[in-house]
């Protein structure tokens, strides 16, 4: 066991607090939904970026690189000034919503280095230009873009050519649960000297301006230049600095004056540290040097090249001599990583796929953060505050009064998404249950508390709209994470685990079936589906000239859902064989979807298309007809994902299912020619559960599978690419669908992000593991052409490993050429010693090329690139794909 192993497992057993401290603190809390009290639902423009650092926020703290405790009590992060910007960088800059010509979007370089499951060591770059910060360059050339021109980056501006910049590497190491070691190493990476003011920062978020508790915390100078940190929720610490630097006091609170012209009772604001040191106003810090806010503050000059490091540590009081044994304790920290990611990667010849694989590790980790939202709180206004407008009642969340959040939660963007999304959350859980099994259980047990799941059984969206629907993959990432910790425990598994999550997914699969089978039909809406544009309409709104659509990717998500849990019941009745009961209701649940979607007989009905040979969705108009809405999608391909393999021996673990299986395929002749079974002599009957028969599954792939389809060097594409030059219109109108390997071209769902080429990190991975799925059924004699058109055959299980080669070659290094798919044409990124071995996970990337788009941090699903780089080899065979 590894001393990281170590540390978990004090953690897990509640012996040390090991993960009580981490990288919990957003890099974005302005222009949140929990911010936001206007009427009319306005989030971006209630609070912005240049209100950010003189407004004390309500639900939760925003830093660069920061760390906090686990109730995000007291924060700690970095400032820097470089004497040129016109205020302190304290957050990262990016555009709003509306200003970006693709939505929101960070502009800023910085990289997750490395990162710990207890944060016992982690590390992360930032890059700070060395003249003045380009804010309104970026602003005003993005906004005379449109949503068919590129986005305008940092690196377009120029402001890095010549290496004018500072590397600030921020490190983290912990000699015990509660106390931190801090160093900032500074490399002057330009060709002559140049000055860095860099301020670490300390205080605690505000909770005694709401009129609930008026008890404040306190920082406090002591004569030594240490201080005081004290916090009745908290061990009494202080944090000790090296050298001598001036430490500078203000509170967490609303500068009023600013923001409102207003006066207020309180004297020193939050933005005291920049206006005291970027504006000379000396009287905006308190000379009794003490506050809920404090900054240490280095004036440095670096020659060109040269570096210099500045240490802090935040721990125990009285530590007589807090820098004697701060180097040793890094170093040994830093080998524990290694270590712990030594034993992971045993596995991984490669070095520079180790690289990818522990970066993308690392974003995952930094991503995780401190989520504070009571919805009610924050309808009914608080004590202390002004009162919300009355509109609130009535608008956005309104309907979710139950939601009570505030807990570390992992994100799928600390600046693009600080909050958490329903399935993001289900993809993240998979790489993350590679670190750290207990963290990802309890993230998918969370929302299925009483205080994130409606009363109605509907899990959270997201925090834009909590009613929205995402794709219900709970249950798969669930017992994909019991599978996994299984294997890793060598026992039985975790099964009340498994348990607790099944009975509340009970209560989301009942939500689905009554408020989303309009017709009770087994053909399912959806609605949005975490798809944004991909659809002719916008399948979260009512169509415009009324009716109402039937999808197939709805219908195949319900479908996957049944057949989720049906195993998971099974895999309870090995020690509860009343669980057999609900096993056999999910089976005969998944039945009469899969004869709704297989339905040939009635067209009426049918989401499938004989000519095409594909699924599309159903236009249902309200004069009775009924339209497929016929352009080749992602849509079409999800069906796929709803696949289970019966063995014989999972057979015999459950009589009593067994018995209702074959009772039902006996009496109910129509259901049973959707089951497809054969005889593997040594091994029994073997049963295929899918939507999908043999001649269909051949169909699905010879699209998937042809180049010029959606087929991509890098993965499978979200459109087919025929609509480069061929746009699907409907009815002859203006309304189209056409190919967008890159950003979206449309402004459905704020434009932000785009389905209608690009390739996507969760689907490709779930097409990858049912293509494993469909092999352990047929075998070795059920061969596919691959590619498409090229006359050369091969087994499924081969064509899934093809596809993950294709996905990891977004981000490996080409052996040929050197270059990685995901930087683009950007010379900088792929040659330059100081960028090429960092290495961001974008939302999705380029059809054509692989480059990275969309937010720029979404290490989230695309952290699934960590599973896919895992050797699927156990003692020399390969591994059940359950694990």
């Amino acid at each position: 066991m590894t001393p990281e192993h170590q540390r978990l497992f004090d953690a897990d057993t509640d012996q040390q607090p090991w993960r009580l401290f981490g990288p919990y603190l957003a890099e974005r809390q302005w222009g949140t939904v929990r911010e936001d009290y206007s009427a009319g639902g306005d989030a971006w423009n209630y609070t912005t970026h240049d209100q950010a650092r003189s407004r004390a926020y309500r639900w939760g703290e925003e830093g660069l690189a920061g760390f906090c405790d686990s109730g995000q009590r007291l924060c700690l992060a970095l400032a820097l000034w470089n004497g040129q910007d016109p205020y302190l960088k304290e957050q990262l800059f990016g555009l709003s919503g509306p200003q970006g010509n693709h939505g929101e979007d960070v502009k800023e370089i910085y990289y997750f280095l490395d990162n710990t499951p207890t944060h016992s060591y982690q590390k992360l770059l930032y890059k700070y230009p060395q003249r003045a910060f380009p804010y309104e360059q970026l602003l005003a050339e993005n906004r005379k873009r449109t949503r068919k021109d590129p986005e305008f980056e940092l690196l377009d501006t120029g402001i890095f050519a010549d290496g004018r910049y500072f590397d600030v590497f921020v490190e983290y190491a912990k000699a015990g649960p509660e106390d931190l070691l801090i160093r900032y190493t500074i490399v002057n990476r330009g060709p002559d000297e140049a000055p860095l003011h860099v301020l670490p920062q300390l205080w605690f978020r505000n909770t005694w301006a709401w009129g609930y508790d008026d008890y404040r915390p306190s920082l406090t100078a002591q004569p030594d230049g240490a201080v005081q940190v004290r916090h009745q929720e908290l061990t009494e610490l202080t944090c000790y600095t090296e050298g001598s630097p001036e430490w500078l006091f203000c509170d967490n609170n609303t500068n009023c004056q600013r923001l409102y012209n207003a006066t207020s009772a309180e004297q020193f604001f939050k933005d005291g540290v920049n206006d005291y040191l970027v504006d000379g106003q000396k009287n905006k810090v308190n000379p009794a040097r003490t506050g809920s806010k404090a900054a240490a503050h280095y004036a440095l000059t670096l020659a060109a090249g040269a570096s210099q490091q500045v240490r802090l540590r935040l721990g125990p009081d009285g530590l007589a001599e807090p820098f004697a044994d701060f180097d040793e304790i890094f170093a040994q920290r830093q080998a524990d990583a290694d270590a712990f990611y030594a034993e992971i990667q045993a596995d991984i010849p490669d070095a520079d796929a180790r690289l990818v694989q522990r970066q993308a590790f690392a974003g995952m980790l930094w991503s995780k953060q401190f989520y504070h939202y009571s919805v009610p709180r924050w309808l009914a206004g608080d004590p202390a505050q002004p009162a919300p407008p009355p509109e609130r009642l009535v608008g956005r969340n309104a309907d979710w009064k139950s939601l009570d959040n505030s807990d570390i939660i992992s994100m799928p963007d600390t600046w693009e998404y600080p909050w958490y999304a329903a399935w993001d959350l289900a993809f993240h859980c998979i790489p993350l249950a590679q670190l750290d099994p207990a963290f990802a259980k309890n993230q998918l047990g969370l929302l299925c508390l009483d205080w994130y799941m409606h009363p109605n059984g509907q899990l959270p969206a997201y925090e834009w709209r909590f009613g929205d629907v995402n794709p219900p993959v709970h249950a798969w990432a669930a017992f994909r994470v019991y599978k996994m910790d299984q294997k890793r425990r060598g026992d039985g598994g975790d099964v009340a685990f498994l348990q607790t999550v099944f009975h509340r997914l009970l209560l989301n699969f009942t939500w689905w079936v009554n408020r989303k089978d309009r017709d009770g039909r087994n053909i399912f809406e959806g609605g949005f589906l975490g798809l944004d544009n991909i659809g002719v309409f916008d399948r979260s709104a009512p169509l415009p000239f009324g009716g109402y659509l039937e999808q197939a990717d709805g219908t195949a998500w319900v479908a996957m859902f049944a057949l989720n849990m049906m195993r998971i019941a099974l895999e309870l009745s090995r020690t509860n064989p009343v669980y057999q009961d609900l096993a056999s209701k999910f089976f005969e649940h998944f039945l009469y979807i899969a004869e709704a979607m297989t339905n040939v007989g009635n067209a009426a009905l049918n989401l499938w298309d004989d000519e095409d040979e594909f699924y599309y969705d159903a236009l249902n108009t309200p004069d009775g007809g009924h339209e497929l809405l016929k352009v080749r999608t992602m849509v079409g391909l999800i069906p796929m994902f709803a696949v289970e393999v019966l063995d014989e021996d999972l057979l015999d673990s459950a009589p009593l299912f067994r018995e209702r299986m074959n009772w039902l395929l006996t009496n109910r002749p129509h259901l049973a020619a959707l089951v497809s079974h054969w005889q593997e002599p040594g091994k029994g009957a073997r049963r295929l559960l899918s939507l999908l028969r043999g001649h269909r599954l051949k169909r699905l792939l010879f699209r998937m599978l042809d180049e010029q389809e959606f087929l991509s060097d890098y993965g499978v594409r979200s459109l087919s690419r025929v609509y480069k030059d061929h746009p699907y219109v409907f009815r002859d109108t203006n309304i189209t669908v056409n190919y967008q390997p890159a950003e979206s071209e449309t402004d459905l769902f704020g434009g932000n992000s785009n389905w209608r080429g690009p390739i996507w990190m969760p689907v490709n991975f779930l097409l990858v593991e049912a293509l494993q799925r469909f092999h352990h059924y047929f075998g070795e004699d059920f061969k596919v052409e691959y590619p498409t058109g090229s006359g050369q055959f091969t087994t499924l299980l081969a064509v899934a490993d093809a596809l993950t080669a294709r996905l990891t070659k977004l981000f490996l290094r080409d052996p040929a050429t050197g270059r990685r798919a995901c930087f683009g044409d950007r010379d900088q990124l792929q040659q330059d010693p100081n960028f090429k071995d960092y290495l961001t996970f974008n939302e999705y990337f380029n059809g054509d090329t692989g480059h990275g788009l969309g937010a720029s941090h979404q290490t989230g699903w695309t952290g699934l690139i960590a599973k896919l780089l895992q050797p699927k080899v156990m003692n020399g065979q390969r591994q059940d794909q359950e694990s």
